[in-house]
This record gives C-alpha cells, sequence and structure tokens, in this order.
C-alpha cells in the first residue's frame, strides 16, 4: 500500500470525493481516505502523478509519504504525528475572539441593555453600522480559509462543510450590508423609523459569531484529534535520537539515522536500546512494556534479541544491529497501526454515502427553506435568518469522523497492549466471529516439552532416577532429553559422565556409569532390557491419556522408575478458553497429535471440541468445512500454520514477538498469551459499540438540527434557532463524537467482567469434520502433487520427534514440503525438483532416525 498525506480536506465530504477521484484512476485497485489522519492509502499500479493529477482536479493537493526522506530531506518520526493545526487555529480563534468581543458590545451590548459608547457613535446609527461592518470584514479575512476551501469546492462542484459555512455567513454578511446602504439612504431621507427597522435587519454579529464558533469546534476537534495518536506518540518518543556505537575500540555517539546493520552499539543501564540488535557480551533485564505490554522485564543474554524503544533496566549490554531504520520492530508497528488508519471500516462506508451527497442536499434544503418563508409572508431577513440556520447547524463532520476517529483509538490501544491490527476491517470483524480455531502446539501449549512427572520404583529416590536419567540424556539431541536436562539443572543436580554411550533410533539410549549398565528409551525397549512392575506400566497408561510421555530407565536389568514429559499448557490457556466461551464462541482445538492424547489436552483446556490427527497441509481444509457453521478465526504461531490463517475470516498470529510482520495474518499478538485473542475480541467489541454511538448520534443531531433551524416548529410550538446557536452546536457536535472515541482509551481489554455473548451462542454440527473428510481432503491435495516420496522411518515416538524430521527435510532447497507422522512412521516428501534417495536418506539418519524404505 502506497501512502499519501491529502491537504485541503475539512469534512467528510471532502474525503468521500479524494476516495471516488483517486478510485477512477486506472490501475487503482482500492482506496481509502482518512479524514482523521489527512491520509491516503492506495493499492494498485497507477503512478504518482496520475494520482496526484486526481486529487488535485478534486479541488486538493496530495503528497506522497516519504518524499521528502526519498529527496534526502530528514524528517523526525515524532513530526509525523505532530498536531500541526491546533498552534494554528489557536491563533485564528484569539484574534476572532478579540474582534467578536467589540462587535458583539456595539451590536448587542450597546442596542439591547444600553452600555456606553464614544459620543461619535452614539445616536449615529450609520456610523455604527459602518463600524460593525469592519470588524465584520476583520474576522472574515481571519478567518478567510472557509471561504477560499468553500469557494474552491463549490467551483469543483464538490461542495463541503467550508461551503456551508462560507454559504451562511457570506449571505448574513451581504444582507447586513444591503440593510446598511438601505438605512444610510433612509437616514438621508429622514425616514428615522425605517432606519430603526433596518438596524433590526443586521446580522454581521451572526456572519462573525458564525466564523468563530466554528473555529472553536475546529480546534475542539483538532485538539481532541491529536490525542487519538497519543499511544503511538508515546512509542515514538521512546525511541532514542542517538546512539553509542563501538567503533576500532572507542565509542561514538551517532545519530539513529547512522547506524547501520552489523554495528556494533552499547547500552548501558537506564538507557533506552536505540535500534533491534543481537546481544553479544553483557546480560540484563530489559522492559518490553512498550512493545508488548508486558510489565515484568524480560532476561537477556548472549544470543538474546532486543528491539529499539525498550528500556535497559540493570546490566550493560554490547549488541550487534540487525534491524535499523524502517526495519525495527518499533517501526514496523507504528506502520502496521497506520496502514490500519489509512484503510476504511466497513461500516464506514455507510456514512461515506451519506456525506457524498449531505452537502448538496443542505444547500437545497436552505434554499427551499428561504424560498417557503418568503411565499408564507415572511420578511427578507426573517426567511434568510431560517436559512443561513440551517447552512451552519448541518455537519458533515461529525459523521466522517465518527468511524476513523473509534478505529485510531483502537488500534493506538491495541497497540499499547501489544495487540496490533492490520486493517480497519479486521478491527470492526473479530468482535463479530463464532468459532475459534485453536492450534495446539505454540498456543494453547508452551510448545516445548517439560517434566511433569518423577516415578521412582520402589527403593530408589527421585534424585537418583533423574541423575540415571541426565547421564544418559546428557548426549542425546531429542526435544524430550532437553526438557529432562533443563529440569536436572533446575533442580541443581550435578550431571556425571557416562562411557560407552549409544543412542539406538526408536529405542533408546544406554551407557556405563560407576560400572553399572544404563538404560533409558520408551516402554518397549526398556521392557527388553528390564522388568517393569505392573503399577508402572499402569501409571504410565494414565501418563499417556493424559497427553504426557512416559520416559522409562533401567540400571543393570532393573526398572528404576520413569519420567513423564509432556508439552505442557501455558498458565493463562485454561482461564482464556473460559474467557471466549463465556463471549459466545464455539472454541476448537486443531492438533497433529492422535484422538487420546488430543482429548486429554483438550479436556484439561476446556475446549468445546477437539479435531485430532490434522496434519499441517489439512488445518486449511479443516477451517474451510467450519466456515460452514460460522464465521472463523483460526489462531496460530504463524510458523506452518499459514494457509488456515489466510482461509480463516479472521487470522490471528500468536507469539510472535519481534517478526510482526507475518503476511497470513490479520491480527498479530506480541506475547504468547491466549488471553490477548480474549482482549482482541473485547477491544473490537468496544470499538464497533463506540462507531454504533458516534453514528447514532451524527444521523440524529441533523436529524433534530435541520428541522428546527428550518422553522418547521415555529408554527407549533414557536421554537426558532438564531443562526448564532446553530454555529455553536454544530461547532460541538464533531467535539462530542471525537471525545466519545477517546474513551475508548478507558475500556478494560483484559477484564472479563462484563463479557457476554453478542447472541446466544451456537454449538455447530461438526460431526463432519472427521477422518473420513479429512482424508478426502489429503487425498486431493496428494492427486495435486506431481513429484512425491514417501519414506518409512523407524524411531520416531513423539510429535518432537516429527518436527526434527520435517525441519531436516525441508531444510533440503528441492523439498517444498515435509508431512511427517510418528505414529504411521512416515515422512510424504513434496518435491520442487530432482534429488536423489540417499540424499533424503542420509539427510533423516544425520538426526539419528532409521529410513527403512522410500517410495
Amino acid at each position: 500500500m502506497e501512502q499519501y498525506t491529502v491537504t485541503g480536506m475539512s469534512c467528510a465530504a471532502c474525503s468521500a470525493r479524494v476516495e471516488k477521484a483517486v478510485s477512477q484512476v486506472e490501475g487503482v485497485t482500492s482506496c481509502s481516505v482518512s479524514l482523521l489522519t489527512n491520509s491516503m492509502g492506495v493499492e494498485g499500479t497507477a503512478t504518482e502523478q496520475a494520482i496526484r493529477k486526481a486529487v488535485e482536479e478534486a479541488g486538493y493537493g496530495a503528497a506522497k509519504k516519504g518524499a521528502a526522506k526519498s529527496s534526502g530531506l530528514a524528517v523526525p518520526a515524532d513530526d509525523l504525528l505532530k498536531d500541526m493545526e491546533t498552534p494554528v487555529l489557536k491563533q485564528r480563534l484569539f484574534s476572532s475572539l478579540g474582534f467578536l468581543a467589540a462587535l458583539m458590545y456595539l451590536s448587542m451590548g450597546h442596542m439591547m441593555w444600553g452600555w456606553p459608547v464614544p459620543s461619535f457613535l452614539d445616536g449615529n446609527h450609520v456610523a455604527m453600522g459602518l463600524l460593525q461592518l469592519l470588524l465584520t470584514i476583520i474576522i472574515m479575512v481571519v478567518n478567510q480559509k472557509f471561504f477560499i476551501s468553500g469557494c474552491k469546492s463549490l467551483l469543483h462542484k464538490s461542495p463541503n462543510m467550508d461551503t456551508l459555512v462560507a454559504l451562511g455567513s457570506g449571505a448574513a454578511f451581504v444582507y447586513s450590508t444591503y440593510a446598511l446602504f438601505a438605512m444610510t439612504d433612509a437616514q438621508m431621507r429622514g425616514d428615522m423609523a425605517e432606519v430603526m427597522a433596518y438596524m433590526h435587519e443586521f446580522y454581521f454579529e451572526s456572519a462573525a459569531m458564525i466564523l468563530t464558533l466554528i473555529t472553536v469546534g475546529k480546534m475542539l476537534e483538532a485538539r481532541s484529534k491529536g490525542r487519538t495518536t497519543d499511544a503511538l506518540k508515546s512509542l515514538m518518543k521512546l525511541a532514542p535520537k542517538t546512539a553509542i556505537v563501538w567503533k576500532d575500540g572507542t565509542e561514538m555517539e551517532v545519530s539513529i539515522e547512522q547506524v547501520k546493520k552489523g554495528d556494533i552499539f552499547l547500552v548501558r543501564p537506564g538507557e533506552n536500546i536505540p535500534v533491534d540488535g543481537i546481544v553479544l557480551e553483557g546480560n540484563s533485564a530489559v522492559n518490553e512494556a512498550a512493545l508488548t505490554g508486558e510489565s515484568i522485564p524480560c532476561d537477556k543474554t548472549v544470543g538474546d534479541a532486543v528491539s529499539a524503544a525498550t528500556s535497559n533496566q540493570s546490566g550493560f549490554l554490547k549488541c550487534e544491529a540487525s534491524r535499523v531504520g524502517e526495519d525495527t520492530t518499533l517501526s514496523q508497528i507504528i506502520q502496521m497501526v497506520s496502514d490500519a488508519a489509512a484503510t476504511k471500516a466497513p461500516i464506514a462506508k455507510v456514512a461515506d454515502k451519506v456525506s457524498y451527497v449531505f452537502v448538496p442536499t443542505v444547500i437545497g434544503i436552505a434554499l427551499v427553506t428561504l424560498l417557503v418563508w418568503l411565499l408564507s409572508g415572511a420578511t427578507i431577513g426573517f426567511a434568510l435568518a431560517r436559512s443561513i440556520s440551517v447552512l451552519v447547524i448541518s455537519c458533515p463532520c461529525a459523521l466522517g469522523l465518527a468511524t476513523p476517529v473509534a478505529i485510531m483509538v483502537g488500534n493506538g490501544m491495541g497497540a499499547k497492549n501489544g495487540i496490533m491490527f492490520k486493517t480497519a476491517v479486521s478491527l470492526e470483524e473479530t468482535g463479530k466471529m463464532e468459532i475459534i480455531a485453536l492450534d495446539k502446539t505454540g498456543t494453547i501449549t508452551n510448545g516445548e516439552p517439560r517434566v511433569t512427572d518423577l516415578i521412582p520404583a520402589e527403593g530408589v529416590s527421585e534424585k537418583e532416577l533423574l541423575q540415571v536419567a541426565v547421564a544418559l540424556e546428557q548426549k542425546s539431541e531429542h526435544p524430550l532429553a532437553k526438557a529432562v536436562l533443563k529440569y536436572a539443572k533446575d533442580q541443581k543436580i550435578d550431571i556425571p559422565e557416562v562411557s560407552q554411550f549409544q543412542a539406538l533410533p526408536g529405542n533408546g539410549l544406554s551407557g556405563m556409569w560407576n560400572q553399572s549398565f544404563l538404560c533409558g528409551g520408551n516402554y518397549t525397549f526398556i521392557s527388553s532390557q528390564a522388568q517393569i512392575p505392573e503399577n508402572l506400566k499402569i501409571q504410565s497408561e494414565h501418563l499417556a491419556e493424559t497427553g504426557k510421555t512416559p520416559l522409562f530407565f533401567s540400571r543393570e536389568g532393573k526398572s528404576i522408575g520413569m519420567i513423564g514429559v509432556a508439552d505442557v499448557m501455558k498458565e493463562d490457556s485454561a482461564q482464556a478458553i473460559r474467557e471466549l466461551k463465556a463471549m459466545g464462541l464455539h472454541v476448537v482445538m486443531l492438533t497433529g497429535d492422535n484422538v487420546r492424547t488430543a482429548n486429554a489436552i483438550g479436556k484439561q483446556a476446556g475446549v468445546d471440541e477437539v479435531i485430532a490427527g490434522v496434519l499441517p497441509d489439512g488445518k486449511e481444509s479443516v477451517i474451510r468445512l467450519l466456515q460452514e457453521k460460522g464465521k472463523v478465526a483460526m489462531v496460530g504461531d504463524g510458523i506452518n500454520d499459514a494457509p488456515a490463517l489466510t482461509r480463516a475470516d479472521m487470522g490471528i498470529a500468536i507469539g510472535a514477538g519481534t517478526d510482526i510482520a507475518i503476511d497470513a495474518a490479520d491480527i498479530v499478538l506480541m506475547k504468547s498469551r491466549l488471553s490477548d485473542v480474549a482482549a482482541a475480541i473485547r477491544l473490537s467489541r468496544g470499538t464497533l459499540r463506540n462507531i454504533h454511538e458516534n453514528l447514532f448520534w451524527a444521523f440524529i443531531y441533523n436529524i433534530i438540527g435541520i428541522p428546527l433551524a428550518a422553522g418547521i416548529w415555529i408554527p407549533l410550538l414557536g421554537w426558532q434557532l438564531n443562526p448564532m446557536f446553530g454555529a455553536a452546536a454544530m461547532s460541538l457536535s464533531s467535539f462530542c463524537v471525537v471525545t466519545n472515541a477517546l474513551r475508548l482509551n478507558m475500556l478494560r481489554i483484559h477484564d472479563p467482567g462484563k463479557d457476554k455473548p453478542l447472541k446466544k451462542r451456537r454449538i455447530p454440527n461438526l460431526e463432519s469434520i472427521h477422518d473420513s473428510d479429512r482424508q478426502e481432503e489429503n487425498i486431493q491435495i496428494k492427486e495435486e502433487i506431481k513429484m512425491e516420496k514417501t519414506m518409512k522411518i523407524e524411531g520416531m515416538m513423539c510429535g518432537h520427534c516429527e518436527a526434527t524430521v520435517k525441519k531436516s527435510l525441508e531444510a533440503l532447497a528441492e523439498v517444498s514440503e515435509a508431512v511427517v507422522s510418528h505414529e504411521a512412521g512416515t515422512a510424504v516428501v513434496k518435491l520442487s525438483g530432482e534429488i536423489s534417495d540417499e540424499t533424503l536418506k542420509r539427510t533423516v539418519e544425520e538426526k539419528d532416525y532409521k529410513v527403512l524404505s522410500i517410495q
């Protein structure tokens, strides 16, 4: 998406016309214009010149964002969101108020309440009128932007809010000027009764008051709009302007723009990290709250990644720059939120359609009002006052701002909490999901195995069992071995050295320690080496039923116990799933595990439905079948879930960390917490509710205000609206809409206290999504592959073995995908080029698995 800054827009009618003009340019596939940020996002092949020409022909200006940078002019990042409008409006307002005070003193204070005036004005009605004329002209010159913009848009046949203000104020001024000249003529004729009659026909104060009050409203609106980007401004301020770079053995302070990829930079305690990098030396606690919303600092040591705008709290760090400039995590977050602000939510299209015809319709209503009152016998002054009231009370701005301000605040709120919505559509639609599919590994679970149970045999201590286990596992590369070693390290167990170590693929491990022969592995292997007690057999079956992998150990032909290892659930998963269900979502868990393991984890997590045996390439077809039952959100870790994330109505990538540019997802969650999915849904629903409120008040304001201004209620109830009060109401309408949107900042997105389903929760009938359907899908997929080999592999015991084999095979350039099943003992390899069976075999056997055959 190419982004442009658009100048000259003042209301929703402007943005609607710019959008229509650019959409008609050849090569433009989509265009969305944001009145809030005065920005435009364009997709397609159209040239910059063609787009700018279309905008200019519509009566506005456009410049491509980043043009200054490409021409060599440095633009400070925080200037992109700096409020440039409020200071100008404030200056205009103060100037207008000074002259308006003098005008009101003369027109209202002296005329109505007899306040004193200089002797040369007392009784000199013509001089009084001329002075009012002069003060009004000054105020009109101060606020000339309304007239310039209004007239330009009228000449381009695209009237906007400025046109209404200019017509209303201009009509009041022209008629008052006519009344002044007519009064002068009457005074020259000596007709004092006519002079006094014309004195009451002056609307100079109305013309000036309209301009001043609209400026008040514009300033309040600009200040409130500025606050909608506070979240992004605070992020930008966190990025240091300089960095300490280590070059040729010396420290140099350079500007952040001069830091290049590969440079070595230093960060002392209390300083913010300038760019993304990798720690080379040192360790510290780094506060990443600015990017992830996580208040607890993360420990960083050699090899760990650090991100720009995060704060180094305790230790000295020496790092190598890995991503600089626009590639840093911070810059990508800002770009993502900016892109989201430049897109349009579907609900905004209703307001856009109304805004496009709103101003011409109001001008028509004002003319009809004038004619009807004149035909009914009212004076020109009275009829004109009603017509002017219609012009100045009508507010297309409130309609145009109703959606974008809420979207901007919602996006900022999400960014502050580590929830990144890529488009306005994703922010609006997330709260409407009915089914949520959760990938098990890395989403519900941590994605890495941990020791869960330590069960020694009779007469053996836990420490003794653990020592035997780590003695064997220390030389194994298996993921389950790493879990045992980590647990032993946490328990501060000494790791003994073994001799005569052997790794037997598919079976287990063996070695000598303290002149004792040790064995470790699965039930089949250990039962061939030692007698396993009945109680251990029963306990191992129980572990398997609860989704855990039992590892058996023996010493000198005697069983000494077993250790349970599992990919355990995240601490917040069960609570997050309860919250999702309370919101009315049907929660489905997808996993490649067998049915028994999957059901055990599903029960523990509390999901509504478990779909087991789903291979990575089968997730997309499962999502397609789920979509027959309702709108589906897919939550995955973004590694092998891209097709499913793309297929789902809403793709949510969880635990993206610093890699936020996951193209397949609509929403990127910076943390690995499932509870952020519920928070994203709450934020979406809160934003949509806020938009509905804004649109309601914007529409109801005009529905009530225009008839009142036109004088419909005068014959019935005597209600009459002065044009000045109409201008005041118009000014406040936009301010109220923006202020209401700012209430979103008070939304507690992690509080489930007010959760409720949008409608009665439906439990879809998912019986059709079972093995037969998935097998059909997999068969269809396989038929499409022309180059495919099936490898029979011995030694895979769990999902981690699958991952190891899959990763090694897919590292080969000729392999496009490897579908691995430890239960079937196979790897279906899809090829993009020719590769020998020997290469495939060697690749797998290097990982300590045995290849039996390749077909």
